[in-house]
């Protein structure tokens, strides 16, 4: 038995010494670092709030620093991101709470050309040249992919 468990370690070893093994995405708990992208990409304020829900149910689920999440909307969704929206007070509350919001130049610039100015994004929105482009590059780096 000691004899096939050297083997095993030895063999756990040189896993990890060539890379077969990727222990990049474990915290020092060794628990997994998850990663999400949720779509937004309606203006129904029901199925924003639910997005919302689904960002804050999984940290608290999995702790702050072992869930990434990425918020990502586009077309009528951008306007869960305004200051206007009747959201804007919980995505400032919630992006300072680690949950990244990103918002579609493409839309935006959309709107500035219907109405002569960029929407005013609340505090904590960033931006991204298309908001479609961004889902597709968090999946890329293995984000889980939800659109409620």
């Amino acid at each position: 038995m000691k004899a096939i468990k050297g083997i095993l370690m030895s063999l756990f070893s040189a896993c990890l010494l060539f890379g077969f093994i990727n222990t990049a995405s474990a915290d020092s708990a060794g628990a997994t670092k998850h990663k999400l992208v949720i779509q937004v990409s309606t203006d129904d304020p029901r199925t924003q709030k639910i997005a919302m829900n689904n960002a804050v149910n999984l940290q608290k689920l999995y702790g702050l620093d072992n869930v990434d999440i990425e918020i990502v909307a586009y077309g009528p969704g951008l306007g869960l991101m305004t200051k206007k929206s009747q959201y804007a007070s919980r995505v400032k509350s919630l992006a300072m709470q680690d949950i990244k919001f990103t918002a579609c130049m493409n839309t935006m610039n959309k709107i500035k050309a219907k109405k002569g100015h960029l929407p005013a994004l609340t505090e904590g929105v960033t931006t991204t040249k298309a908001g479609v482009s961004r889902i597709m590059e968090l999946q890329e780096q293995g984000y889980a992919y939800i659109r409620p």
